[in-house]
C-alpha cells in the first residue's frame, strides 16, 4: 500500500509506503510517484499514530440511545448501584450497544482498547460476555484487551472472587481491582486476590484509585510493594490516581521515581483536578502513561462521545497546556503512551519531545486527519479522518468499512 501525501507529525509532506501490517518507507512526497498496491490518498492530510482508549467502559455504554437525565449520587459504591438499577432496562439488547460504541470508537480512529468488563453477583459473566463479543466482531478492526473489574468490590459480596475467577478462566487479559481502603475497607486482603489470581492466571494488574490525599498514597505503596516482592515490573497500571500529587513535592517526586523504576503505568482519563501527578514529569521520568475515555454516556456519567481527539483536547485543557510542545505530548500519550501498556513491545515515551510511532519498522495502526498542525488537529477535531489498522483501511469519514 502506498500511503500519498500526508505530513507524519505534521512534518513535510510524504508518501508513506507499507509492507503487511509494518511502514516500510517514507519519502519526501512526489506527485508523479506511481503504486504497484493500493493507493490511499492523503490529500496534505496529517499522519499520527491510531489511539489507545487505555481506560474504557464498554460494558456500560449508552452511546446511540436516547439521552436521558442523570440519577447517580455521590460516591463509588452509590454510582454502581445506580448502574446496577438501570442497566438491564436499557432501550437496545447489552451486546449490541457495547458493540455499536466500539465500532464507533474505530471509526474515529481508536484500534487498541483496553475495556474493563464489570463481574459481580449481580451482572455475573453477562457484561463481560458482551464485551469478549465486541472484541470478537471487530477483532480484523482493532486490538482490544479486556480486564475483569471488581466495580463493587472484592469483599462487600460473597461469591464475587467466584465470578472474577470464572472470567480470567474464560480469558480476561487483565485482573482488576478498585480503590483497596475505601471500598473494600481491607486493603491487604483486596490486594492478596488481586495480585494472587493475577498471578495465577498469568496477567496483568489494573486498579482503580479514587482515594484521596494520604489514602491513595497509602494504597499506591502496597500496590509498589506487591509489584517489587512478586517481580511483576512492567504489569501493573494504576488508573485515576488523580490524588497522588496532593501531600508535597518530594512525596510526588519518590512516587514517580518507583512508578520508573518498578516500570508500574498509569492511565488517566483527564480529569478536571488539581491535585494529579504532572504528566510531563511521567513523561519526562519514562513512566507509561496512557489516555481514556472512561465511561460513554453511561450511568456513571453523561460525558463521553468515542472519540479520542477531543479526549486528547481535555487532556491538553485540564492540564491548562498552551504550548505546542505540549499539546503534541498530549497527542503522544493518547497514542503510543497507551499502546506502550498494552504492548511492552511498544517502548516508552522517551520525554516531551518524543513523536513516536511513523518510522520504518514501525506498526502501520495509523490516522490521517484534516488539520494545519499536531496542535491544530486537537483543537478543531477534524472529522475527514482515515483509519488503518495493521496495514489496512478500517474506516473512512467516521464509517467502519466492510461492516
Amino acid at each position: 500500500m502506498l500511503i500519498r501525501d500526508v505530513r507524519p507529525w505534521g512534518g513535510e509532506r510524504s508518501d508513506v509506503e507499507l509492507s503487511g501490517t509494518r511502514i516500510a518507507a517514507i519519502r519526501p512526497h512526489d506527485p508523479a510517484a506511481a503504486s504497484a498496491g493500493e493507493v490511499v490518498e492523503g490529500r496534505g492530510r496529517l499522519l499520527l499514530p491510531s489511539f489507545s482508549d487505555v481506560h474504557v467502559h464498554l460494558d456500560s455504554t449508552r452511546i446511540g440511545l436516547p439521552f436521558r437525565p442523570h440519577t447517580g449520587g455521590p460516591g463509588v459504591w452509590t454510582m454502581t448501584m445506580n448502574d446496577r438499577e438501570n442497566w438491564r432496562t436499557a432501550e437496545v439488547p447489552l451486546d449490541e450497544r457495547v458493540a455499536g460504541t466500539l465500532e464507533r470508537m474505530i471509526a474515529r480512529g481508536t484500534t487498541r482498547v483496553r475495556s474493563y468488563a464489570q463481574v459481580d453477583v449481580d451482572c455475573k459473566l453477562e457484561k463481560f460476555d458482551a464485551v469478549v463479543a465486541a472484541k470478537e466482531k471487530f477483532a480484523g478492526r482493532a486490538d482490544v484487551q479486556i480486564m475483569t473489574f471488581p466495580q463493587a468490590g472484592i469483599l462487600r459480596e460473597k461469591g464475587t472472587v467466584d465470578y472474577l475467577e470464572a472470567s480470567l478462566k474464560a480469558g480476561a487479559d487483565v485482573m482488576g481491582g478498585i480503590d483497596p481502603c475505601s471500598l473494600d475497607k481491607d486493603p491487604k486482603q483486596h490486594l492478596d486476590i488481586v495480585f494472587g489470581l493475577a498471578e495465577k492466571y498469568q496477567v496483568e494488574v489494573d486498579i482503580h484509585l479514587h482515594e484521596p490525599g494520604h489514602l491513595g498514597v497509602f494504597s499506591t505503596d502496597l500496590i509498589l510493594e506487591r509489584t517489587r516482592a512478586l517481580g511483576m515490573q512492567g504489569q501493573v497500571t494504576l488508573s485515576h490516581a488523580y490524588e497522588l500529587g496532593s501531600i508535597s513535592e518530594s512525596v510526588s517526586r519518590r512516587l514517580i521515581d518507583e512508578f520508573a523504576e518498578l516500570d508500574v503505568a498509569m492511565a488517566t482519563v483527564a480529569p478536571s483536578v488539581s491535585n494529579q501527578l504532572s504528566l510531563a514529569d511521567l513523561t519526562e521520568a519514562g513512566v507509561r502513561v496512557g489516555l481514556g475515555e472512561d465511561g460513554q454516556r453511561d450511568y456513571w456519567s453523561p460525558y463521553g462521545n468515542c472519540d479520542m481527539l477531543d479526549r486528547t483536547w481535555q487532556l491538553a485543557f485540564t492540564n491548562n497546556y498552551r504550548r505546542d510542545d505540549l499539546i503534541e505530548m498530549s497527542l503522544a500519550v493518547a497514542t503510543l503512551g497507551g499502546a506502550s501498556i498494552m504492548d511492552h513491545d511498544v517502548p516508552r515515551l522517551k520525554g516531551i519531545a518524543d513523536r513516536p510511532g511513523l518510522a520504518a519498522g514501525d506498526r502501520a495502526d495509523l490516522l490521517l486527519v484534516d488539520g494545519e498542525t499536531p496542535s491544530s488537529a486537537v483543537m478543531d477535531r477534524g472529522t475527514d479522518r482515515t483509519v488503518l489498522h495493521d496495514g489496512v483501511v478500517v474506516a473512512d469519514q467516521l464509517v467502519v468499512t466492510g461492516v
